[in-house]
């Protein structure tokens, strides 16, 4: 009788987890030629998010003032069903969910890169200039009447650009290292923010409006000229992501030890900056600077899953499942009202802020 080659399937401790998360076991799976490690919790939680977020999209899409069945918006995604309640989901309301949720994971995503490259959880795109960057360059698009479709994404993705490249020039000394870039991102965000209000001052009473409405975060009146370029966006950006998941986890070692690992330091950190940029250019270009998600959204996913560093898949579904759920908050918590998403997202995010710093201070004073 005659054995075949079989699967090595072994178990071991986390490695490179916290003591509140080593318990939990992961599997190291040999599989010529893939291999890899397979950790079932966090597997789990994806399909919960995912799932979560599924139930938010269908029913943001079943709200307004012609209410919907939960079944026939699923129904009219798949375009069967009454032709009326397909135009109404495909045509009316679909975009905004859409954006909702590309912006969602945009933001989660981009914020899981920043703070394992930085290895600090107030590195997010808020706390280090980026999203006030982007936002400074679409309101001068709005207040010089550029602010239609590609436009805005392109000004969007410029000004997030190049507060990238300021960011990394003024922290550069002989290399970059996480803490430089926070203090000098803090910097940068007033500098744009006193940009972005001296814009809307010297703005018209409409394109002020426009503006400061914009600023917020917010989904209402987004359409297909939104949806189609960040779509594009996060087709190419995620998987760059997810490919450098490995090389990013290195870098929670420290650069000497990432770079005797064989790792190129500094350009994987420069790709890393990169394509965290592109993601929160285009997520807020469409959907305006949507507060602390990028920034609660990875620290959530981090503590559900148990890992060491703030895993990307998971962070953006958690940011996705934020924002749209931030969002059915703001279309409900007034009646006859859509507040902004953004206004919900702030409120429930400062005390994730709060509580990140109270922890960074106890673990400074060694408490």
């Amino acid at each position: 009788m005659t054995h075949s080659k079989t699967t090595a399937l072994k178990t071991r401790p986390d490695t490179g987890s916290s003591s509140r998360s080593s318990h939990f076991r992961t599997y190291r799976l040999a599989f010529p030629p893939v291999s890899g490690v397979f950790r079932p919790r966090l597997v789990a939680l994806c399909a919960v998010l995912a799932a979560g977020a599924f139930l938010l999209f269908c029913w943001g899409l079943s709200m307004g003032d012609y209410p919907i069945a939960f079944a026939d918006v699923v129904r009219a995604l798949v375009g069967s069903g009454d032709p009326g309640t397909v135009l109404v989901v495909e045509e009316l309301r679909l975009p905004r969910a859409l954006v909702g949720l590309l912006a969602g994971t945009a933001f989660g995503v981009s914020g899981a890169l920043f703070q394992t490259m930085t290895r600090n959880p107030l590195a997010s795109p808020d706390m280090i200039g980026l999203t006030q960057g982007a936002g400074a360059a679409v309101v001068a698009g709005i207040v010089l009447g550029w602010d239609g479709g590609l436009g805005t994404q392109t000004l969007g993705l410029f000004g997030a650009l190049a507060t990238a490249l300021i960011v990394y020039l003024l922290a550069w000394r002989r290399g970059t290292t996480g803490y430089r870039i926070i203090l000098v991102g803090i910097g940068v965000a007033w500098i744009c923010t006193s940009v972005t209000d001296y814009l809307v001052a010297k703005g018209g009473r409409f394109q002020a409006q426009a503006a400061l409405g914009w600023l917020v975060g917010n989904l209402n009146g987004r359409t297909w000229d939104q949806v189609g370029p960040l779509a594009i966006a996060l087709a190419v950006l995620l998987p760059t992501a997810l490919l450098l998941g490995r090389l990013l986890r290195t870098l929670q070692l420290g650069n000497d030890v990432a770079t005797g690992l064989g790792t190129r330091v500094q350009p994987v950190r420069l790709a890393i900056l990169l394509t965290g940029v592109g993601l929160i250019a285009f997520a807020t270009a469409s959907a305006g600077p949507v507060a602390f998600v990028a920034l609660a959204a990875p620290q959530i996913a981090q503590r559900l899953a148990g890992t060491a560093w703030p895993p990307t898949v998971a962070s953006g579904l958690t940011g996705a499942l934020v924002v749209l759920g931030g969002d059915l908050i703001a279309r409900t918590l007034v009646s006859g009202t859509e507040l902004p998403v953004g206004i919900v997202t702030g409120v429930l995010g400062a005390p994730v802020l709060l509580w990140l710093l109270a922890r960074a201070n106890r673990a400074g004073s060694g408490g």
